[in-house]
């Protein structure tokens, strides 16, 4: 299976570190002009220069994906730059630095916080996104959940798990309202994997004896890349995924 995008925009979300950057990757080395955004901004210019070195097509923009404004500014320029945005992956999301905490101590900050870059981000940039996408009559969106979007977070953060949740749900939604343009809409729930500064550190919190216990729980007993969901992205987004649309794709080794 031969997959390329020559002459295709794609537009990656979080793409400073991690899942992000190795989908923009992935993107650029089959001839994708990528738009990589994060807040990050050093970080963010790594992965463009990875990108171009690779013999790729890479702008990177950084951007509060929170921020309605900061999003529909991003995509315009992306489709005036190249006349249309073809593919979104919406990877941006996170725990913003939280720990699991009880219930009752949770603020209304920290609860909103997690939604507004786990689903306000994404229905933001399929706003922006669709009108052009319509026009087309051609789109792929492709949403970055979580395993515990599917059950519960390894990180007892109630807000994450519940945000990953209302995300499936969002691309379920859409792929029905957009089908009949030709867009697809789909999401990959991945499992752990250590891809940023986040999961590392969780990693480490888990200690030996935790590491060993959440191995062996994966049907293929090791640990996932950052490759693994990017390969993963690269099937909805390409043309073999074109009768696809509303599903979640786990991507965890095998639970």
């Amino acid at each position: 299976m031969q997959i390329e995008f020559s002459d295709k925009t794609v537009i990656v979300t979080g793409a400073a570190h991690g899942f992000g950057r190795a989908i923009s990757l992935a993107f650029a080395q089959r001839g994708a002009h990528v738009w990589s955004c994060d807040v990050l901004a050093d970080e963010l210019a790594e992965t463009q220069q990875l990108c171009r070195q690779s013999g790729g097509a890479c702008e990177a923009r950084q951007v509060d994906v929170s921020n309605r404004a900061a999003v529909f500014a991003l995509a315009g320029e992306a489709a005036a730059a190249t006349g249309r945005v073809d593919i979104l992956v919406n990877n941006a999301g996170g725990v913003l630095g939280q720990v699991g905490r009880p219930l009752e101590e949770i603020t209304l900050e920290q609860w909103s916080g997690i939604f507004a870059v786990n689903v306000n981000a994404v229905f933001f940039f399929a706003q922006a996104v669709a009108p052009g996408m319509k026009a087309a009559h051609y789109g792929r969106i492709v949403n970055i959940s979580s395993g515990a979007g599917l059950g519960i977070s390894l990180t007892g953060i109630q807000a994450y798990a519940s945000a990953k949740a209302a995300q499936i749900g969002l691309t379920r939604q859409l792929a029905h309202e957009l089908g009949p343009f030709g867009i697809t809409v789909n999401n990959i729930a991945p499992g752990f994997v250590r891809s940023n500064p986040t999961t590392e550190r969780q990693w480490e919190a888990y200690g030996p004896e935790g590491q060993r216990a959440l191995v062996q729980a994966i049907a293929m007993r090791h640990l996932g890349t950052p490759e693994d969901i990017a390969h993963a992205v690269l099937f909805f987004a390409s043309d073999y995924a074109g009768w696809i649309t509303g599903q979640v794709l786990s991507v965890d080794g095998g639970k």
